[in-house]
């Protein structure tokens, strides 16, 4: 048996292991985090303590590391805060470096850290039988910002999202892609495809950085930014680009905690008809 958590970012969902005995392999990963066969996630992240700092280790679905998840590591403090590892502040150790993060209440959580170094690239694409102009940024890791005009429910984030996804331009690595749209200045909706997923997602943290950064930098947006995620909660991008720093602050809770038993690692095979798409 395994203790686990399991908590929830603006809809981005995640299973957690405080300081475990033996971090879990990909395999078990990719098990333990599949919709409907066990308990499900978007990924899976550990955290154990040091002196000063805790130190969060993030996997995708898939079963494999990613430098960062800024949902994930808004959930990974609400949980220090749950376990009492800290009060109000922690620092945690990313693979994308150190964040800091800051308690609002018990069911929203802010994060403060540098903006990128570089700013959006503007890029044209071929994919679906059509060019797409967007806009490339690391925020500790891939993304691929389009801006969609129309309302995002005519966006095609699983075809679109998955084509784009892997487009050679992106490189081995691939990127995540995001469709957004800017009803007003202080305004942003936004639907994500996320890699490691390998769907749409009901949030993305870093996509809500990547697409504030693109939407400033066009001089469509304006910090304090109000961010609508697929999952209807409401985030907030807040600082000073030119200053160097930002925060995204919003929903980040702990929903349960148990144990996974062995039914957890059931891992079948996909139908002769192929995954349900």
């Amino acid at each position: 048996m395994t203790r686990f958590f399991k908590l929830s970012g603006s809809g981005n969902d995640f299973l957690a292991l405080a300081e475990p005995a033996e971090p879990p392999d990909p395999e078990t990963i990719r098990a333990w985090c599949r919709r409907g066969v066990s308990l499900g996630g978007d990924g899976l992240f550990l955290l154990r303590r040091e002196e000063g700092v805790v130190v969060m280790e993030y996997c995708n679905a898939d079963g494999y590391p990613a430098d960062l998840c800024l949902n994930g590591t808004r959930c990974a403090a609400q949980l220090a805060f749950h376990l009492d590892w800290a009060r109000d502040t922690v620092r945690l150790r990313t693979g994308a470096g150190e964040i800091h993060a800051r308690r609002i209440d018990g069911s929203r959580v802010a994060v403060d850290l540098p903006v990128p170094g570089e700013p959006p690239r503007e890029i044209a694409v071929e994919a679906e039988g059509a060019s797409w102009t967007g806009y490339r940024l690391l925020v500790g890791v891939p993304h691929f910002v389009l801006l969609w005009p129309e309302g995002l429910e005519t966006a095609p984030v699983r075809d679109l999202g998955r084509a784009l996804r892997y487009h050679p331009v992106f490189g081995p690595p691939g990127t995540n892609v995001n469709f957004v749209r800017f009803p007003s200045q202080d305004r942003m909706e936004i639907r994500t495809y996320e890699r490691g997923v390998e769907d749409e997602t009901l949030s993305c943290g870093t996509g809500v950085l990547a697409s504030s950064a693109v939407g400033v930098s066009l001089g469509r947006a304006r910090l304090p930014l109000r961010v609508i995620t697929q999952g209807g909660f409401e985030l907030e991008v807040a600082g000073d680009l030119q200053g160097g720093r930002w925060s995204l602050a919003g929903d980040a809770r702990v929903v349960a905690e148990g144990e996974l038993l062995a039914g957890a690692l059931a891992s079948p095979a996909p139908p002769p008809w192929g995954p349900l798409a």
